[in-house]
């Protein structure tokens, strides 16, 4: 595959101008906090809005920072330009949601859609929204958050962000969006949600679980859904992915080389391959996805700490949890059956979860080069 910047992606497919259109503008768990609805343990062109450039408040700060297997130096040598300037790639810094009936009419079932369960408030971000934006920075139940998306790594995350907001520096990592804060200008990769430079470098962001999954399967899980909407603020073709599709997969999402060199490679598994991969302040672990559907559940283990990863079928999602005490369980039904024949949903197991997100293999390797693979 011949090499190429996100810019002659965003070219090809018409982008042209990456500024808003004129007067559109204006207008607890380990590494993280879990939002998929369930009660758990775990703990320029394109300038941004007034509103976005307004806010001078610090993001919130995760307990203890998490793994980072690189020198920081490493990683800082290692950010490239993706193409795109500083915002050239705009957040979404007023969004806007529809009901899941207005929301069919421009979704098929098998688009891919990001959602999110918080208190009261349960939301899905469509995947050809986000892919022109990266960022949105949204409130979910009171609490503003940014939810965050790179398509070339294949990874949703979502961050809480106090009173500032998150934008697209037009840099990457490992071919993984560097994400600023309006406060300080520090730069976070999204992946490691640590900041590499700045004011915070070394510390850890609070991050909640986003649930990568279809519009078919949230709807019906969630048939209370608000949805994002196309009204951004800005004139983008949102039936068009730059990069390829996911309902059928095919460009850049199907296979082939990720548009520059990771940090490292590492082929146990294709690069394209999605894993479930969770981190905590100790290390890494990474679950094959396709082998989560076939097998239902999985064990693992996190710096000599033994994991079970258990497969949602409704949502085509896995939760990983900490099992020190390598209790046993089967997947039966659609439900996990623990040692004393209780049946669990896949998303409530009496285990401490683990946060953990999808991601393709090559990024997830390249950043955590000390992780373990269980198949």
């Amino acid at each position: 595959m011949q090499r190429c910047s996100r810019r002659s992606f965003l070219a090809a497919s018409a982008v042209g101008g990456m500024a808003a259109t004129a007067g559109c503008l204006g207008g607890s768990v380990r590494g993280g906090q879990d939002g998929d609805g369930t009660t758990t343990t775990e703990t320029t062109t394109g300038s941004p809005s007034e509103s976005a450039t307004a806010s001078d408040g610090e993001p919130p700060l995760a307990d203890a920072a998490l793994t980072v297997q690189y020198p920081f130096e490493r990683l800082r040598s290692g950010v490239v330009s993706g193409g795109p300037p500083k915002d050239g790639i705009p957040s979404i810094d007023e969004p806007t949601f529809t009901d899941a009936s207005a929301a069919n009419d421009r979704l098929d079932d098998g688009d891919v859609v990001f959602g999110v369960v918080r208190g009261s408030d349960a939301k899905a971000y469509p995947q050809n929204v986000l892919v022109w934006h990266e960022i949105c920075n949204d409130t979910l139940d009171g609490t503003p958050v940014s939810v965050t998306y790179c398509p070339l790594t294949g990874t949703a995350m979502g961050f809480d962000r106090g009173a500032t907001t998150f934008g697209v520096s037009g840099d990457l990592l490992n071919d993984n969006l560097v994400m600023y804060d309006r406060a300080t200008d520090s730069r976070w990769p999204q992946m490691l949600a640590t900041a590499i430079e700045g004011q915070f470098a070394e510390r850890s962001l609070r991050e909640f679980r986003l649930v990568w999954t279809t519009w078919g399967r949230w709807r019906d899980a969630h048939p209370d859904t608000r949805v994002l909407s196309e009204e951004t603020g800005y004139v983008r073709d949102y039936d068009d992915d730059p990069y390829g599709s996911y309902n059928p997969r095919d460009g850049y999402y199907a296979g082939g080389d990720p548009l520059f060199p990771p940090l490292r490679t590492d082929d146990r598994l294709d690069g394209k391959a999605v894993v479930v991969g969770t981190r905590s302040s100790e290390g890494a672990a990474a679950f094959p996805k396709d082998a989560l559907r076939t097998e239902k559940l999985l064990d693992g283990e996190l710096a000599g700490t033994p994991l079970l990863a258990a497969y949602d079928p409704d949502l085509d999602t896995a939760y990983v949890y900490r099992n020190p005490d390598e209790r046993s369980f089967a997947f039966r039904d659609g439900d996990v059956v623990g040692p004393d024949g209780t049946p669990s949903a896949p998303a409530d197991l009496p285990l401490e979860r683990q946060y953990a997100y999808d991601g393709m293999w090559f990024a997830w390797a390249g950043l955590y080069p000390e992780t373990s693979v269980h198949e």
